[in-house]
């Protein structure tokens, strides 16, 4: 069995965000980058079918020179047999994304292609199934169970009336929801045998983006909070929500 995994990188979700000059990206200065947690689910599952069944998983992301230390760990160092960088400048379409997923991987007799179901952040969820209907493979979205056959999966879902389950045939296009399996950290050895691999560095197929962002502005900053005290506290209360809330 051959598997891809693909992994993203992200600002880590208590850095301070601030927007870059231009108005239209975020500033790295100062970013802590992590990998997108639901990708970490999908490499755990990979793994997790690497020790029962035997298979060959390969961890590949579409980015910077920066995104190596993601493919690095946890990539490699929980046991990935390689690893591939798509050489992009951090697109951000999500269809961008998918064509040079799907541009990679066509032909190479991948059996799975696991992603998170979404990436924190831009939380589009959209580049998996792209890759599936570009690549025409059989898709399960938002799994949190997944059983493989001779050449067949089933996958659970959790939908809003109940659990799903999806059945079909390999090979097919998998996005990981929280729920699927607890993620490990890889340990020191795995780490350091990690660092001493080689990346393969492959020019992304990037086309035209379909998405473009035009500005990117924070949220407003919130008002100050008030401390009411004494006697007459209730009454302020009640006149602060009907008179400025308007929630009375």
């Amino acid at each position: 069995m051959k598997i891809l995994v693909a992994l993203k990188q992200v600002p880590d979700t208590e850095t301070k965000i601030k927007v870059a000059a231009d108005g239209k990206s975020l500033d790295p200065a100062d970013v802590k980058w992590i990998t997108s947690p639901y990708d970490e689910y999908a490499m755990e599952e990979a793994m997790r079918i690497k020790e029962a069944k035997g298979a060959e998983v390969i961890a590949i992301s579409v980015g910077e020179d920066k995104a190596k230390d993601m493919l690095r760990n946890p990539g490699l160092a929980l046991g990935a047999d390689s690893a591939v960088l798509l050489k992009a400048t951090s697109p951000e379409d999500p269809l961008t994304v998918a064509k040079a997923l799907a541009a990679y991987a066509e032909g190479k007799g991948f059996d799975l292609i696991l992603f998170g179901n979404k990436a924190f952040g831009a939380d589009h969820g959209a580049v998996g199934p792209m890759v599936a209907e570009l690549l025409g493979m059989a898709q399960a979205t938002l799994v949190t169970k997944l059983e493989l056959g001779e050449g067949t999966f089933k996958a659970e879902r959790e939908g809003d009336g109940g659990t799903e389950v999806v059945e079909g045939t390999l090979p097919a296009v998998i996005t990981a929801q929280r729920g699927l399996n607890e993620p490990r950290y890889a340990g020191l050895k795995g780490i350091m045998a990690a660092k001493k691999k080689t990346i393969e560095e492959v020019e992304a197929s990037v086309a035209a983006p379909a998405l473009v962002v035009s500005a990117l502005t924070l949220p407003a900053a919130r008002p100050e909070g008030r401390k009411l005290e004494g006697e007459g506290a209730v009454q302020a209360l009640v006149a602060l929500l009907r008179d400025e809330a308007k929630v009375l």
